[in-house]
């Protein structure tokens, strides 16, 4: 469960995205700043992030669960 190839896409995504926006804008593409908008959007890094959570979290249980048991 990496995380790390979903930051990367989505940081990736996030970049070319911004990318596109600024040339839709400089030439006056509304198709191209929506499909902008549209890549910018956050969905993969924040999966990378909940991937990160989950197993933060599920590392700490086991901890707990460790030290119980001790």
């Amino acid at each position: 469960m990496s995380s790390t190839p979903d930051k990367i896409k989505g940081t990736a995504n996030e970049a070319i995205g911004r990318a596109k926006q600024g040339v839709g804008e400089a030439t006056g593409s509304e198709k191209l700043q929506g499909e902008g908008a549209i890549q910018e959007g956050k969905g993969q890094k924040a999966m990378g992030d909940a991937k990160d959570a989950a197993k933060e979290a599920m590392d700490r249980a086991a901890a707990a669960g460790k030290r119980a048991a001790d």
